[in-house]
């Protein structure tokens, strides 16, 4: 499964309403995924939903180090693929996040995202989190 974002919040901060959803998600998984793009924006938001830095900050470093958890560090090539998805969806309101993930899950055979974004089910993936 890809990480995204959304889901990677519900599995660090307690008080998520998906949080034990994505604890039992997460143990099931046998492929986790995901990419530098989706740790950059984790700060921020979890900054905004009132964690502290320094919890944010090492549970993205334990991300890092964890050997269950491809991080797949994004090229130019993969912003451009991304970016070209952009344009052909320019109906949709993806993130450039959003759109390397998609590019990623599709390139690596991926359906399923942990994640409570409804993006993924526009483009065709299995959101595996209730909004």
């Amino acid at each position: 499964m890809l990480l995204d974002t959304s889901g990677l919040f519900a599995l660090l901060h307690r008080d998520e309403p998906q949080h034990q959803q994505a604890v039992a998600l997460y143990a099931q998984a046998r492929r986790r995924l995901t990419h530098n793009y989706v740790l950059a924006e984790l700060l921020p938001l979890a900054l905004m939903r009132g964690l502290a830095r320094y919890l944010v900050l090492e549970f993205s470093l334990r991300t890092l180090e964890d050997e269950e958890i491809e991080v797949v560090w994004v090229d130019e090539g993969a912003h451009r693929w991304a970016l070209d998805l952009l344009q052909a969806r320019r109906d949709k309101t993806y993130s450039l996040c959003d759109a390397v993930s998609f590019v990623l899950m599709r390139e690596h055979g991926i359906t399923e995202a942990l994640t409570t974004d409804k993006h993924f089910v526009q483009e065709g993936f299995t959101r595996l989190l209730d909004p």
